[in-house]
């Protein structure tokens, strides 16, 4: 039975029941939680905190890659909380440290890692992939509490700076209808300076559905390697997005800031066909053609 701080049973039948679970979150229609599933071990998953809630809506996947690709899945909670409240299923690698399964989503920082050379991945990336297993399986299984409720014709993979390495090695799955690559980008040449990530230029030549970059401007040190990705992708539908914070991103400000919301709208538009959303990445006059807050690039859109 899930028991979320600040609110009520609800029934074990209708839900998930998870190890852990965190307060309702997000400023869409669906306030959202997050827990870990003894089923989807080194994960953390995000979704609406009712399911009955959506009717014979389905849940989108969204499969997520941490920031220096850490071993905490709730390091990104206020962004994946804010996709999730938006009729999502958000699934982060990694695990909820005890500590913060009551402390405030506010409190969150960016993660310090050690400088590129001495980078080790804490996470694999076939976590990611086996995200993308687990909703399909949910799905499909007969007593679980996402049978028939997951979309699992319409996922996205996204990560931030190493976990958007991760990302971008898992968005070739055929299974993969978008990614969403934040403050990252494979490293020039064809060596990573981080252990356990590959990095090959030539795998965005792979990419087969559209693409969006998030990066933090000049100051981001990202910028170059994802701008160098944006510029080598010709064949598929791509857009970058430059929000002047950093590598930072907005992921730790209220409801993940301007770049979460970037990203649902991008998400309403690739997974589910939203056109208002699609109209403020398309068009001579697109909606975010003109917006002070940031600059857009767009290819094929």
């Amino acid at each position: 039975m899930l028991i979320a701080l600040g609110a009520s049973p609800l029934s074990a039948q209708a839900q998930p029941a998870p190890v852990s679970a965190a307060v309702e979150e997000g400023s869409g229609p669906y306030p959202a939680v997050y827990e870990s599933d003894t089923s989807l071990p080194n994960h953390v998953v995000y979704r609406p905190r009712s399911l009955a809630a959506l009717g014979a809506t389905k849940l989108p996947v969204y499969v997520w890659g941490n920031g220096g690709c850490s071993a905490d899945g709730t390091s990104s909670r206020n962004h994946l909380l804010e996709i999730a409240s938006h009729g999502y299923l958000a699934i982060a690698a990694g695990t909820i440290p005890p500590a913060k399964d009551a402390a405030p989503a506010a409190a969150a920082r960016p993660p310090q890692g050690p400088p590129p050379g001495q980078l080790k991945a804490a996470t694999a990336t076939s976590l990611l992939s086996d995200a993308i297993d687990w909703a399909v399986k949910e799905n499909g299984r007969k007593g679980s509490p996402y049978y028939g409720r997951i979309a699992t014709n319409r996922i996205a993979v996204s990560g931030w700076s190493c976990g958007g390495l991760q990302a971008l090695n898992v968005a070739p799955d055929r299974r993969v209808n978008t990614a969403v690559i934040m403050n990252s980008g494979f490293f020039t040449g064809n060596s990573s300076p981080i252990i356990g990530i590959e990095n090959s230029k030539d795998t965005l030549s792979r990419l087969h559905r559209p693409t969006l970059y998030v990066l933090g401007g000049k100051s981001d040190i990202a910028y170059e390697n994802g701008m160098d990705d944006f510029r080598r992708i010709n064949h598929v539908p791509a857009a970058v997005i430059n929000i002047p914070v950093g590598h930072g991103g907005t992921y730790m400000q209220p409801h993940g800031g301007v770049g979460t919301e970037v990203v649902t709208r991008w998400l309403d538009w690739q997974l589910k066909g939203d056109r208002k959303a699609a109209s403020s990445f398309t068009g001579a006059d697109c909606g975010y053609c003109n917006d002070s807050r940031f600059t857009i690039e767009r290819k094929k859109l």
